[in-house]
């Protein structure tokens, strides 16, 4: 859903600073990630040792036109460019997103909690995604900046919304409750979870659930008794009209949970809901994941979801991978697998992780068809065609027949190959000669692209050393964070990285903006 310009100074406020009717529908706080720079608005957020004004030039070489800022420009420095001024923009950023929010009535779901918040939303894209089309926050975007970019994603042809909305210090809530404005709330799990940056555990779950301050509804675990306390507390003086859907295993609740026989390979579970007994499997074992799915479940019966279908679907859930993994894949090749799901958002979020990577010269994308977009087979796939030209990839292999419809649409996305099913393309995989080049691998559930997967990948039996890219950046941010303004920053490696993978580390130092490289060796 685009805006004018016009639009967007009058949302902020700013009426008579621009007079423009150009159109925005992308909204870019990176530089590394910019897909449409002609419909795209810049916002130079300030934070920690990050300026965005200091990219502008970059974008504005690469073709953005609109920027905004808190700092004075000089426009003529940058033809036909136009700036927003505001005070704070973040603040701008977050008023935009609310104001976008208010143009759409369909439910809304918000999750908050100190523990599975992103699984939680995965888990109900999975297993509702049958019956609406969803939109839902990208990967873990549940933060001050992170929630208006998912809100920004609402469109018309969406029929529910799952965001999910995490904090660090008091206050923070009331911001992104009036950014989601959620209908239904979902607290998942407080745990053992410390109070850090809140007074107490009990000061940290009121200030959650100010995120359900105009909700009509919230699912939680009254087992919690804390949360249950509170919550309890929270309708009485807050938001008397809140219903609470509550699970457990004891008193009355919503969903009650009977019984669990542990199995080898998941749960069975006896529980009560809607004037009924049920018995599901669930293929976890651990607490946590059947916590979550617990969860899911009283939300699926509250959409009034057959208990076939449930049963049927809570045999298809999958661990949710927190991140986007590396793997090392057959003839020197890197596997980037993503291969439970393919929507624009996420194929967006894998390209410009494949883009990162420059381990090799040569790019190759994998990608299934996408189901329930919303739109027009055509205009989804022009879409996707548009988005990957811009990736200037080696090699793009459709599977799906939908792709080999639309294959006319991909002339210019590097040498293209299509195949109408999973194992057409397995078929021809050896005549393909896949070898020095990074491979991403996108597809639909239904597609199986776990099956590619094994191919690819390299075989080994022995000894792996697993290295955590993202605690890795966690570090280089808590170092940055104690050094003074100016100061910078040089990270030493050893040689050759112990095996740890050189390429990506350094990649990633280089992605975090790292200003030196050192590395030790033997004199």
């Amino acid at each position: 859903m685009a805006y004018t310009i016009n639009e967007i100074t009058k949302a902020l406020g700013l009426t008579g600073r621009i007079e423009s009717n150009d159109r925005i529908d992308e909204l870019v706080i990176d530089s590394r990630k910019l897909n449409f720079p002609e419909t795209s608005l810049f916002f130079a957020l300030k934070g920690g040792q990050q300026d965005g004004h200091r990219y502008i030039l970059e974008l504005y070489q690469k073709g953005v036109r609109y920027f905004v800022v808190s700092e004075s420009i000089d426009s003529q420095l940058y033809q036909g460019a136009g700036f927003i001024e505001v005070e704070n923009t973040l603040n701008a950023l977050q008023m935009l997103a609310a104001f976008h929010r208010k143009k759409f009535s369909y439910p809304v779901i918000a999750i908050t909690g100190s523990n599975g918040k992103t699984i939680v939303k995965e888990w109900l894209f999975q297993l509702l995604n049958y019956d609406y089309n969803i939109v839902r926050s990208p990967k873990s975007y549940n933060s001050q900046v992170g929630v208006p970019l998912s809100v920004w994603q609402m469109d018309i042809e969406n029929q529910l919304a799952v965001f999910e909305a995490g904090i660090s210090l008091p206050g923070e809530m009331k911001i992104l409750q009036s950014i989601i404005d959620p209908t239904i709330g979902i607290f998942t799990f407080l745990g053992e979870a410390h109070a850090e940056g809140f007074s107490s555990r009990n000061q940290k779950i009121t200030e959650k659930l100010q995120l359900f301050a105009r909700s009509n509804f919230v699912f939680y675990c009254a087992d919690e008794k804390e949360v249950h306390t509170a919550i309890q507390n929270f309708k009485t003086e807050m938001n008397p009209g809140l219903q609470l859907y509550a699970w457990g295993t004891s008193g009355e609740v919503y969903l009650k949970i009977n019984g669990l026989k542990p199995e080898t390979s998941g749960s069975v579970v006896s529980c009560f809901c809607e004037q009924a007994s049920h018995d599901f499997f669930i293929p976890f074992t651990d607490e946590a994941s059947l916590h979550n799915a617990f969860t899911c479940m009283a939300v699926l019966f509250y959409f009034e979801i057959p208990a076939a279908q449930i049963r049927e679907r809570l045999l298809q859930l999958r661990p949710v991978e927190m991140r986007l993994e590396l793997k090392t894949g057959i003839n020197r090749c890197a596997l980037i697998n993503d291969s439970y799901s393919a929507d624009i958002n996420s194929l967006t979020i894998a390209l410009n992780f494949l883009a990162q990577q420059q381990q090799h010269a040569h790019r190759t994308v994998i990608l299934s068809d996408f189901f329930q977009s919303g739109q027009a087979d055509e205009v989804l796939y022009k879409n996707i065609a548009a988005i990957l030209k811009l990736k200037k990839l080696f090699r793009f292999i459709g599977i799906g027949p939908k792709l080999l419809q639309y294959s006319s649409l991909f002339k210019g996305v590097g040498t293209t190959h299509f195949y109408s099913t999973t194992n057409e393309f397995l078929q021809h995989i050896s005549s393909l000669h896949f070898q020095d080049e990074t491979i991403l691998l996108k597809g639909a559930r239904v597609f199986q692209f776990e099956k590619i997967g094994k191919v690819l990948e390299q075989k080994m039996h022995q000894t792996v050393l697993e290295i955590d890219l993202n605690a890795l950046r966690h570090n280089i941010k808590i170092y940055r964070r104690r050094l003074n303004q100016g100061v910078k920053l040089m990270c030493m490696v050893k040689a050759f990285s112990y095996g740890s993978g050189s390429a990506e580390i350094a990649s990633l130092l280089q992605h975090a903006g790292v200003d030196y490289l050192g590395v030790a060796y033997a004199d």
